[in-house]
């Protein structure tokens, strides 16, 4: 018995790898409006440019967002031990958020870089984690404070937000409208460059700690009588949980339900072995948002929905379903 649920659950890893490469080489040819591919094959104008430069690059994006915020997610549940943990739950998402629409708001140029963005929305989700880390220290550690502490953080940052658009001009208030929203865009190969660099080492980092999330998500005492240094363990992956959403926040914009969604379906199938389910999570998660991104672009096409749309009226009833389950 046990040997048949090792060998579906790496069946179901491996199937997740491929639905990344497929949606990957797939979903790029698909569109709102028709392609001439004999064009494209001769890589003749306008379909090659519109392919290399608009398609591949969004696609890429949303491979790498998707994993990203799908691995994030199955860590922090693991970490907390609650299936409701994700990145958006625990206030870093919003903090995240809160920091980009402040560059956007306030920086001297009309259209802040990607650098200065990127740096701020790292700057806010930290912050969380030394919010977190104080009240650690205050009072005892527990997955229940942190949640509650979450909820805390995304009403102040909503609010927050919402006094930073009131008060933004015509032109960086439809901006900050535009990003709050969510939505994968095509970008240049640099930034994809710069964000497989911060989102590469912390996965690779993560499927690392696999044994140790098995540990963890047995019980804080279990691991202590097992060696594991739950605080430091718990603080690192704060770090890295807080490099994957920031990054991938900043070129975004806020992308709810992703690190809800797929890791627990996913836990469903392989069962909460890390060493597959994290895996999984990641590549399944990349797979999901090339899908979700896919659907926006061509359901109401030529409007595009954007995929934080998507993903919230996915997640928002998986959302309550799991409430009632549990």
């Amino acid at each position: 018995m046990a040997a048949d649920l090792r060998k579906q659950a790496h069946w179901v890893m491996a199937l997740s790898v491929i639905a990344a490469a497929v949606t990957a080489v797939v979903c790029p040819f698909v569109g709102g409006s028709g392609m001439d591919y004999a064009k494209l094959l001769r890589q003749e104008a306008p379909d090659w440019n519109i392919f290399l430069n608009l398609r591949v690059p969004r696609t890429l994006l949303a491979l790498l967002t998707g994993a990203a915020l799908s691995g994030a997610g199955a860590m922090f549940q693991a970490m907390l031990r609650d299936a409701l943990a994700t990145p958006s739950s625990l206030g870093v998402t919003a903090a995240a958020s809160l920091g980009a629409v402040s560059a956007i708001a306030f920086y001297p140029s009309d259209d802040a870089s990607f650098p200065v963005v990127w740096l701020a929305a790292l700057c806010g989700a930290a912050a969380v984690i030394v919010l977190v880390s104080a009240l650690g220290q205050a009072r005892r550690f527990s997955s229940f404070t942190l949640l509650l502490t979450g909820i805390a953080i995304n009403g102040i940052c909503t609010a927050v937000i919402l006094l930073l658009h009131s008060m933004a001009g015509i032109t960086r208030s439809f901006q900050i409208t535009h990003w709050l929203m969510g939505g994968i865009d095509a970008v240049e190969y640099t930034v994809l460059g710069w964000l497989a660099v911060a989102i590469v080492p912390a996965s690779v980092w993560m499927l690392r700690m696999a044994r140790v999330w098995n540990v963890i998500s047995y019980g804080e005492t279990w691991a202590i009588g097992r060696g594991v240094d739950c605080r430091k363990v718990t603080w690192q992956g704060f770090v890295v949980g807080t490099v994957l959403v920031g990054t991938t926040t900043a070129v975004t914009g806020p992308i709810g339900f992703v690190g809800l969604i797929v890791p627990h379906l996913l836990r469903k199938v392989v069962g909460p072995d890390y060493r597959v389910l994290l895996p999984a999570s990641i590549f399944g998660g990349g797979a999901f948002l090339v899908v979700c991104d896919t659907i926006s672009r061509t359901v109401l096409a030529p409007v595009e929905v954007p995929v934080g749309v998507t993903t919230a009226l996915l997640g928002g009833p998986f959302f309550v379903w799991l409430l009632w389950a549990r």
